[in-house]
């Protein structure tokens, strides 16, 4: 029996390191950034990056963000979470297109926003909380990539689950840099 090895495109350094990394949460990215990388599209993950994992809507300060957003960037939700009515009420209150149950870091369902954006893929950003997910899925696709710090409820402190202990980790030990960028 032969044993093969699944040898990514790029080095693993280069799949897990984040174009951008903010020091906060998704409400940190500004028009101007978003100008100053020449993106005009952003594909963006829900669980921890817009909402709290157990928000069923997204906050007031949200909203306003979106707003502000959408007059310089189409948007697209792109969620891992299998709950359709779940993601679904979100995406309405933001009144912006979704797809649930991505698989990411699989590409097909985010190429899927991506191609609904009709935009040059490296002018669409790939704005998320977790590298084996996210940045992964958006890196794969030549999108400039986005990592922010979880969404969490105002009386929550932060917290790093396990998982994502273990991703920054990993993606460390193969050479990624997750300073913030200043």
């Amino acid at each position: 029996m032969k044993l093969s090895l699944i040898i990514p495109a790029m080095p693993w350094v280069e799949l897990l390191q984040p174009n951008l990394i903010l020091h906060g949460s998704v409400l940190e990215l500004t028009p101007q950034i978003l100008q100053q990388h020449d993106l005009k599209g952003l594909v963006l993950d829900v669980d921890e990056t817009l909402v709290p994992i157990c928000a069923a809507e997204a906050s007031a300060e949200l909203l306003p963000w979106v707003e502000e957003i959408r007059k310089v960037a189409t948007l697209w939700l792109v969620s891992n979470n299998i709950s359709e009515a779940r993601i679904r009420r979100i995406a309405k209150s933001l009144s912006l297109p979704y797809i649930a149950g991505a698989a990411k870091p699989s590409r097909r369902k985010v190429r899927k926003a991506v191609s609904a954006m009709n935009l040059p893929v490296e002018q669409i950003g790939m704005v998320g909380d977790r590298l084996f997910t996210d940045v992964l899925a958006g890196n794969r696709l030549g999108m400039f990539t986005i990592l922010v710090e979880p969404m969490v409820h105002l009386n929550e402190t932060v917290r790093r689950s396990p998982l994502h202990s273990f991703e920054v980790w990993v993606s460390q030990a193969l050479g990624a840099s997750l300073l913030p960028d200043k």
